[in-house]
């Protein structure tokens, strides 16, 4: 797979535009969710988000992999409740699938763009230095077998409401399960959520960091993996797990700049 283009993620200017432009297409998203009627086709919405998301993360990232897929539908094989309740509703499912890359696309490029702003010296980055891992951590750890279907799995991830499990095999942690795998990998395979194992779309080994770490390592480590979860540990053993949600946090308390 050629590798991504990311060269203009550097620069704050750019990735102020890039914000403006993701918000706009969010905000023109809406009217296809609600009851009123659209002002444009969907095909040339669409097609305006996928050259937007290509602009920025490269015609071969996961993030065009990811929108492809929902908006042929692919996304209806997700586990959802209302399959359940025989309403499944397979465009609007892909509608908000294709709602949902897009956020996760807005997230990347907001937490990017506050890192590039603690990269100016100042104060800040000296309060930086001194947060911790253990301070914005989960001290909860959720964990999954890996014999449990990817169903299972979307169900405790909505119940506990997480973006991770950690996977086990009954006697030790092997993997990591995200809200993340099972929309990229499960749809990507078209894989059979009853019957399907956490075991095909986990990630491993787990990556994981000490309690005691600056946030700032953190960060640099989720950016070296390009992973968005990650597990905290105290002397080797799991006791933790720490999201970009978490370290995006610290730096916002930091900076004073609320959550958008």
């Amino acid at each position: 797979m050629p590798r991504r283009s990311r060269t203009g993620l550097q620069r704050a200017d750019i990735l102020e535009r890039y914000l403006a432009r993701f918000r706009k297409q969010l905000g023109t998203f809406q009217m296809f969710l609600s009851r009123k009627r659209p002002s444009m086709p969907l095909e040339d919405f669409d097609e305006a988000a996928e050259e937007l998301i290509s602009q920025v993360y490269g015609q071969a990232s996961d993030e065009v992999e990811a929108y492809f897929y929902a908006k042929s539908g692919e996304a209806a094989n997700l586990p959802e409740e209302a399959q359940e309740n025989g309403t499944h509703d397979v465009e609007r499912e892909s509608l908000q699938q294709r709602r949902q890359v897009l956020e996760s696309c807005l997230s990347d490029l907001e937490m990017r763009y506050r890192l590039q702003a603690k990269r100016q010296p100042g104060a800040n980055g000296q309060a930086m230095g001194k947060r911790t891992v253990e301070d914005y951590m989960s001290h909860e750890v959720h964990s999954i077998h890996r014999a449990a279907t990817i169903k299972e799995a979307g169900r405790l991830l909505q119940k506990y409401k997480v973006g991770s499990l950690i996977v086990d095999d009954g006697s030790r942690y092997i993997g990591i399960v995200t809200d993340s795998d099972l929309s990229r990998k499960a749809v990507a395979k078209g894989l059979d959520p009853n019957t399907t194992a956490v075991l095909a779309c986990m990630s491993k080994p787990v990556v994981s960091i000490e309690e005691t770490e600056p946030i700032s390592e953190a960060l640099g480590l989720m950016k070296q993996e390009k992973i968005r979860h990650l597990a905290v540990t105290a002397d080797r053993t799991i006791i933790g797990v720490l999201s970009i949600s978490d370290v995006l946090r610290a730096y916002e308390e930091v900076t004073g700049s609320p959550a958008s």
